[in-house]
C-alpha cells in the first residue's frame, strides 16, 4: 500500500474553482472545508464528501458520456441520489468514486490509502470484473451479479451504489443504440427493480421500473400515461373531496395529528395490475391512493376504524402489515373501501413506516462493524445468504440456470406461514412442505422426513396457504428424492436437491462425464489432455474448482458436451498464440494500411455500367452515404462538369439538391461482375486485449470478406474502437457480415458508419 498520498498538492478557494454545476449540499460541503480538501482518510464529514468529489473531478477529467456531458455529472448524480434516501457519508463518498477503479489510473490500494477500507470495500463490490474474457454476455452478465452479490453478503450498503449508478443510467439511457437500450432495460426489470423491492427502497423500485417500462413496452406506456392524464382533473377532484371528508372525521375522533395525501399509483404498477386481472384502464379502480401519516402505532389502528366507520369497506381488502410485516420491513395498514362512488384503496402508517417504505434498509441503520446485517435481520437477508452459499458451490456453474435463480428469487414472497415457535417465513405462492425446509435450513431439507400443518400430518407436496402453522419432521436416515423437483416451488429448494444428488452421486458423474468427453475426444493422449493446464482453465471459465468439478458437471448435466469443447478449443488456440509474442492492435491495422499502399487501386470493368441508365456517362458512388447493391438509390447531376453522383434515397445531402437535378437511376444487378466490390466502413466497439483485430480478421477471412483500411483508437480503462473499411459485394453481404462480427464475444457494439 501506497505511503499516505495527498490527494491534491493546491488548495481549493471554493466550489466556483470547478466551474461546473453542483449541488447545494455538495457546494456546502466544499465551501465549508476547503483546506482540508486533499487530506488522507478525512475524518468530518464535509471533508470526506468533498476530497471524494474533488478525486473523482480530477481523475474523470477529460472523460465524456455518450450523451457529450463530461463524466463527472454521472458520479455527482449518483452521490446525489444517495444523499436523497439518506446514506451514509461513506456510501455518498462511494457514490463519487464508483467508478474510478475501472474507469481511470488510480488502484484501489490507493484509493484505500486515501479514504479507509471502508469506502474501498463499497468501491470493490460495484465494480466490474476486469481482465476476463467471457464467451458471451450471459456469462459476463452472471459473473459479475455474482461478484456483486457476494460483496452484499459482506456489506449490503454496496447494492445502494449500485441501484444509484442505473437509476441514473435508466434515466439518460436514451442516447445509447437501442439494442443497447432493450438490454439493459431488461436487465432493470428482471433484476434490479425486484432487488431494489427486495431491500424496501420503493422509491427507487418504482422509477426503475417505469423508465424500464417505457423502454420495453412503449406502445402500453404512452396509453397508461394519456389514460392517467386525461382523467386526472377529475380523480384530484374526487381525492380532494374525500381527505377532507376524512380529516374532518380523524380530528372529530380526537386524531389531530394525521397528515392525508393522494397519490398516483405508478404507470408500471397500474400495467402489471391490467395484465394479472385481463382488465382495462377503466375497470382498474386504485389508479390512486389514500395514504394516512399518524404519530404513532396506536393511531394507526384508530384512523383504520374511522376509515372504515366513514366508507364501507371491500370485503377481503384489509392487509395488517404492521402485525405481519413483509419481509424488506415493510410495515403499514391497507384496506379497500367505497369511498365516493368508486373503490378507493387506503394505507396507514406511522412516519418512521413511511421512511421505511420509501428508503428501505437506509431510513433503520442496524448494522454492525463492516456493514454486515444485525442479527435482528437474519430472516430479511435469509434470500441473499442463501443464495450466496448456493452460488459458492459446484450447483451454480451453469450461467442460465444462475441468472433464473436470482430472477425468480428476488420476486416478493406470496405465502407466510409460521414456524412451530410463531416466527414468519415467506415463500412464494404454491410452495410446499420441502420449499419450507429448504427455507429454514439446507440440513433440515436433506433430511425432511415428514411434516405437520396445523398439527396434522400431510403430504410433502401439500402446499401451504397463509396462516398456516408448519413443523417438519426430519431423520438421520432420510435424504432428498428427485420426485420432489416435479412439485417444489421456490428455486432454492430445487438447486439443493440437485445438489445433494451431484455430491451423493459424485463418483458415478465423474466417469460419466469422463466417458462422454473420451467419446467426443477420443482415447489417445486423453489422459493427458484431462489433466492439462487448458481444461483446468476450462473449469474455472465454467465457475469450478478443478477438472474433477467439471467432469461431474458434464455428467449431471450442469454443463454441456459443447461448451467445454468450444472453451477447450480457445484455451488451445490462446495457449498457441501465447507462445509466440502476439501482435497489437494498432500493428496488426498499420499492416493493413501498408499493403493496402503497395496495391494498384483495382481496374473496374466497362463492359456494363452497374447502374441502369447510366452507361457511357460518368458518375461515381458518393462518399457521403457509400451507397451498395441492395439499397434504393438516387442520382443527382453535379454543378460544373463533375458527371452524375450516386447517393442513397436517404441520404441527407439529397435533401438540399432541387428535384430539377435528381435523377431516377437504379442497381443493375445482372451486369454487376462477380469480382466487384464496393466499399463500406464499420465502427466496432470491444473489449480491449491484445489480438483481438487479429481475431475479427480471421473471422472476415473466412467469410471472404477483404479489409482495405483498419484503425484502432484504445484510451486506458475504456473500450477500444476499431475503424474498418471493408469490401462486399451487396447490402446482404454486408448484413451477414455485421451479425458475425456482433456474435464474437468481445465485441460491444457494432454498427455501418458513413452513411449520414
Amino acid at each position: 500500500m501506497p505511503d499516505e498520498p495527498q490527494l491534491r498538492p493546491e488548495i481549493v478557494s471554493s466550489s466556483d474553482d470547478y466551474a461546473i454545476p453542483l449541488p447545494v449540499w455538495l457546494k456546502n460541503c466544499i465551501d465549508q472545508a476547503p483546506n482540508a480538501i486533499g487530506e488522507s482518510c478525512p475524518a468530518d464529514s464535509d471533508t470526506l464528501l468533498a476530497s471524494a468529489f474533488d478525486l473523482a473531478f480530477r481523475l474523470h477529467k477529460g472523460q465524456f458520456r455518450v450523451s457529450g456531458d463530461p463524466y463527472i455529472s454521472h458520479p455527482i448524480a449518483v452521490a446525489d441520489l444517495l444523499r436523497d434516501i439518506g446514506a451514509s457519508p461513506t456510501v455518498i463518498a462511494a457514490g463519487f468514486l464508483h467508478d474510478v477503479v475501472e474507469d481511470t489510473s488510480i488502484t484501489l490500494p490507493e484509493l484505500e490509502a486515501y479514504f479507509g477500507s471502508e469506502v474501498r470495500g463499497l468501491v470493490e463490490g460495484v465494480t466490474k470484473l476486469g481482465g476476463i474474457h467471457f464467451t458471451n454476455r450471459t456469462e459476463a452478465q452472471a459473473e459479475n451479479l455474482r461478484k456483486m452479490f457476494l460483496a452484499m453478503a459482506r456489506d449490503i450498503r454496496v447494492v445502494l451504489v449500485k441501484l444509484a449508478d442505473r437509476l441514473h443510467n435508466m434515466r439518460t439511457i436514451e442516447v445509447l443504440q437501442p439494442a443497447k437500450q432493450q438490454r439493459i432495460a431488461l436487465e432493470t426489470r428482471e433484476i434490479y427493480a425486484p432487488l431494489a423491492n427486495r431491500l424496501g427502497i420503493g422509491r427507487f423500485k418504482w422509477e426503475l421500473e417505469d423508465l424500464a417500462f417505457k423502454l420495453l413496452e412503449p406502445e402500453s406506456y404512452k396509453k397508461i400515461q394519456q389514460e392517467v392524464a386525461t382523467k386526472r382533473s377529475e380523480r384530484e377532484k374526487r381525492l380532494h373531496l374525500t381527505i377532507e371528508l376524512l380529516k374532518n372525521r380523524l380530528i372529530n375522533a380526537g386524531l389531530n395529528d394525521c397528515n392525508i395525501d393522494g397519490r398516483p399509483k405508478h404507470l408500471f404498477g397500474i400495467w402489471s395490475k391490467m395484465e394479472k386481472q385481463d382488465k382495462e384502464f377503466h375497470e382498474i379502480y386504485d389508479v390512486a391512493a389514500l395514504r394516512i401519516i399518524v404519530p404513532n402505532l396506536e393511531t394507526c389502528y384508530r384512523a383504520l376504524a374511522v376509515v372504515h366507520d366513514t366508507f364501507r369497506p371491500i370485503p377481503g381488502r384489509f392487509k395488517d402489515y404492521i402485525g405481519l410485516p413483509k419481509p424488506n420491513g415493510y410495515q403499514s395498514l391497507h384496506t379497500a373501501v367505497i369511498g365516493r362512488h368508486r373503490p378507493i384503496e387506503v394505507q396507514i402508517r406511522t412516519q418512521e413506516m413511511h421512511q421505511v417504505a420509501e428508503f428501505g434498509i437506509a431510513a433503520h441503520w442496524k448494522y454492525k462493524e463492516g456493514g454486515s446485517p444485525a442479527s435482528g435481520n437474519t430472516e430479511r437477508f435469509n434470500w441473499l445468504r442463501q443464495l450466496v452459499d448456493w452460488q459458492q458451490e459446484e450447483g451454480s456453474s451453469d450461467h442460465n440456470d444462475y441468472l433464473s435463480s436470482i430472477k425468480e428469487d428476488l420476486f416478493d414472497e406470496e405465502v407466510f406461514v409460521f414456524t412451530p415457535k410463531g416466527d414468519v417465513v415467506g415463500l412464494r405462492k404454491g410452495s410446499t412442505a420441502i420449499d419450507f425446509a429448504y427455507r429454514i435450513h439446507s440440513e433440515i431439507g436433506n433430511h425432511c422426513h415428514g411434516v405437520r400443518i396445523n398439527d396434522k400430518l400431510c403430504p410433502l407436496a401439500t402446499a401451504l396457504n397463509n396462516g398456516d402453522f408448519v413443523e417438519v419432521v426430519t431423520s438421520n436416515t432420510a435424504h432428498p428424492s428427485l420426485d420432489w423437483l416435479n412439485f417444489v416451488a421456490m428455486p432454492t429448494a430445487r438447486n439443493r436437491i440437485r445438489q445433494w444428488y451431484k455430491v451423493s452421486h459424485r463418483d458415478e458423474t465423474i466417469q460419466r462425464g469422463k466417458d462422454l468427453l473420451e467419446r467426443d475426444l477420443g482415447r489417445q493422449g486423453f489422459d493427458t489432455l484431462l489433466n492439462s493446464e487448458a481444461m483446468t482453465k476450462v473449469a474455472t471459465r465454467c465457475n469450478l474448482k478443478s477438472t474433477d468439478d467439471l467432469l461431474a458437471a458434464l455428467g449431471f448435466g450442469a454443463v454441456t458436451l459443447h461448451q467445454i469443447l468450444n472453451r477447450l478449443q480457445e484455451e488451445i488456440r490462446l495457449q498457441n498464440m501465447n507462445q509466440v509474442s502476439p501482435e497489437t492492435n494498432a500493428k496488426v491495422a498499420q499492416d493493413i494500411s501498408d499493403r493496402r499502399d503497395t496495391l494498384s487501386p483495382n481496374k473496374t470493368s466497362t463492359k456494363a455500367s452497374p447502374i441502369m441508365g447510366l452507361e457511357g456517362l460518368d458518375y461515381r458512388l458518393g462518399g457521403c452515404c457509400s451507397p451498395l447493391p441492395g439499397e434504393d438509390i438516387l442520382g443527382t447531376v453535379a454543378l460544373g462538369n463533375h458527371g452524375i453522383t450516386i447517393h442513397r434515397q436517404d441520404c441527407i445531402n439529397v435533401e438540399n439538391i432541387p428535384i430539377a437535378r435528381q435523377l431516377t437511376v437504379k442497381w443493375n444487378e445482372k451486369s454487376i461482375q462477380q469480382e466487384t466490390k464496393f466499399s463500406a466502413k464499420l465502427r466496432i466497439e470491444v473489449i480491449d486485449r491484445v489480438g483481438v483485430l487479429k481475431d475479427i480478421l480471421m473471422r472476415l477471412s473466412d467469410s471472404g470478406i477483404n479489409v482495405s483500411d483498419a484503425r484502432v483508437q484504445t484510451a486506458y480503462g475504456k473500450p477500444a474502437c476499431i475503424d474498418l473499411k471493408v469490401e462486399v459485394k451487396n447490402s446482404n453481404q454486408l448484413t451477414m457480415t455485421i451479425n458475425k462480427i456482433r456474435a464474437m464475444a468481445d465485441v460491444l457494439d457494432i454498427a455501418r458508419t458513413g452513411i449520414n
